[in-house]
């Protein structure tokens, strides 16, 4: 079989990049090795699929080289996709922070993608895995499940090691190696934390317990969501975006309180409640479990009258800054997404193309650029395709 384009990988890189290619007439087929098309996609945004972030700029992606992103999300914004969208009648809605959702469900996406695919004239195979890739003087030939394949152009899709369950694998990283492309290390990123030892059997039991809001700080880097306590450590959204910033060994600091000078608060709670316990006091701004578990463990729970201004300003700090020690993550498991990959150093900016082999591309999470918990993972994925689709 002959092709223009061959793309491996039918996520969100892989079938934007089709779309494109095969509405400038190139003959393209995309193969993937899972039995299902777009199982990220399906599964993303609880099944409603946050599709971009209005606010995407390239300052919400993580890369040795934080420039590389620029030239394609500049060349294909949140607005092109969110048009795509509205031209296929879907319904959608903006939760918060720009994190754009289906109203119904994420099914429509990958619809409105296949539906495009079809209209540009591009084949998509699933159940249709790749053995080997040797280049030719031709382009390419690629051995899949479905025989022989030549291609002018290769573009792998192929996505990271983040949720092996729905067949991620390391193939797009061979195929870089195979072909003298130097990988950045890669780890799991958008991941809940996990600890261990004195610092798992301090919060083990309140798991289940939600704060709506904290900041997740690591050196000069912090996000403003909600935490989660589990069983095995903590989740949360504040906790999945830091943990990309996150290393082991790093100081992690949550301010529990972060509409609030904690101190200073807890010095009025002793004027007008002079009686109440600071476990009490502590419970109306915190869940209770959460501070009856600090005053247990860390503070001196003793009725607020017995307390001095420099000991309620002292537990105000901790509570602005409160130290845990995370012993790791819960690994590509249950990340959304895989930091590292391929270097940027050997692509185009703006067309993805490998600099060492001519007709070869990497395009999406295979790449070392890596978005925030949003919709900024897609953003990317729709540019990186796009630019891509554009030059094959």
């Amino acid at each position: 079989m002959k092709v223009d384009v061959l793309i491996i990988g039918a996520g969100a890189a892989g079938l934007m990049c089709a779309i494109a290619a095969g509405q400038r007439g190139r003959r393209v087929l995309v193969v993937d090795h899972a039995n299902k098309i777009g199982k990220k996609i399906l599964m993303s945004g609880g099944g409603r699929c946050n599709f971009t972030n209005t606010g995407a700029t390239p300052a919400n992606y993580l890369s040795a080289n934080p420039h590389f992103a620029k030239s394609a999300l500049a060349r294909y914004t949140p607005w092109d996709f969110i048009a795509l969208v509205e031209k296929h009648r879907i319904a959608y809605h903006e939760k918060e922070l720009g994190q754009l959702f289906c109203d119904d469900s994420s099914k429509q996406i990958v619809r409105m993608l296949l539906d495009e695919c079809a209209a540009s004239g591009a084949t998509v195979e699933a159940n249709c895995g790749v053995q080997r890739v040797r280049k030719t003087p031709e382009g390419f030939a690629v051995h899949t499940a479905r025989g022989e394949v030549h291609a002018e152009s290769l573009v792998v899709a192929s996505g990271g090691l983040s949720i092996p369950s729905m067949g991620a694998s390391g193939f797009g990283y061979e195929l870089a190696r195979q072909f003298g492309h130097a990988l950045l290390p890669t780890r799991a990123g958008l991941v809940p934390l996990t600890l261990s030892g004195k610092h798992q059997e301090h919060y083990q039991d309140l798991a289940g317990v939600a704060l709506p809001a904290v900041e997740a700080r690591v050196g000069k880097q912090g996000f403003r969501a909600g935490l989660l306590f589990t069983h095995r450590g903590i989740s949360g959204p504040a906790i999945l975006q830091i943990s990309s910033y996150w290393q082991p060994g790093d100081d992690l600091r949550i301010d529990l309180l972060p509409d609030r000078d904690a101190g200073a608060h807890l010095v009025e709670q002793r004027t007008a409640r002079p009686l109440a316990e600071l476990k009490t006091v502590l419970g109306d701004a915190l869940p209770k479990r959460l501070a009856q578990r600090l005053c247990e463990q860390w503070f001196d729970n003793r009725p607020m009258r017995q307390y001095r201004d420099a000991e309620l300003n002292q537990i105000g700090v901790q509570l602005n800054a409160w130290p845990i020690t995370a012993s790791g993550t819960e690994g590509y498991r249950t990340a959304e997404v895989t930091l590292g990959g391929v270097d940027t150093d050997g692509l185009s900016s703006s067309t993805m193309q490998s600099k060492r082999v001519p007709g070869l591309y990497f395009i999406g999470e295979v790449v070392d650029v890596t978005g925030w918990l949003g919709g900024y993972n897609f953003q990317w994925a729709w540019a990186s395709g796009q630019a891509a689709g554009q030059a094959v």
